[in-house]
């Protein structure tokens, strides 16, 4: 599992015209599932995102997780963090996992950050959906976890 997590001064998702999630200061969080992804793989994500240090102190440092400053988050399912680009010039996707595998994960991940957060602070795309984000990328800081 991969997620790929942007500290952002704003964010929002929008599928077809309407928002459907949106954050002031927080996290975007775009996470792509693989075959050998289990629960254990969601666990782990879900505990290391709302403590991850990466919003500055009053000295600059950074120091403070989304749960310290209050900030909210969106999880939006992106299968093509597992492009692979070895061959050619058209990524293949065979590394990601399909749908009935990967939604199933994806709803628990948001279960579970909800759980960890309040409900109204953790947004949501549509999995399978296109979709267009919009952010501000503060920092800019991304940083990427792996399980």
């Amino acid at each position: 599992m991969k997620a790929l997590i942007q500290r952002v001064s704003e964010a929002a998702v929008i599928v077809n015209g309407d928002e459907v999630a949106s954050v002031e200061r927080g996290l975007l969080v775009f996470l792509g599932i693989t075959h050998s992804d289990s629960s254990a793989d969601v666990e782990r994500l879900a505990r290391k995102i709302p403590v991850l240090r990466i919003f500055e102190d009053d000295d600059g440092n950074m120091n403070r997780s989304l749960l310290d400053i209050g900030g909210s988050l969106i999880v939006v399912s992106q299968f093509t963090l597992y492009a692979s680009t070895k061959k050619g010039n058209r990524p293949g996707f065979a590394d990601a996992a399909p749908p009935e595998k990967a939604l199933p994960l994806y709803e628990e991940l948001l279960d579970r950050l909800r759980c960890a957060l309040s409900r109204r602070q953790v947004g949501s795309g549509v999995f399978g959906a296109h979709m267009s984000v919009r952010l501000i990328n503060d920092g800019p800081v991304t940083i990427e976890l792996r399980t």
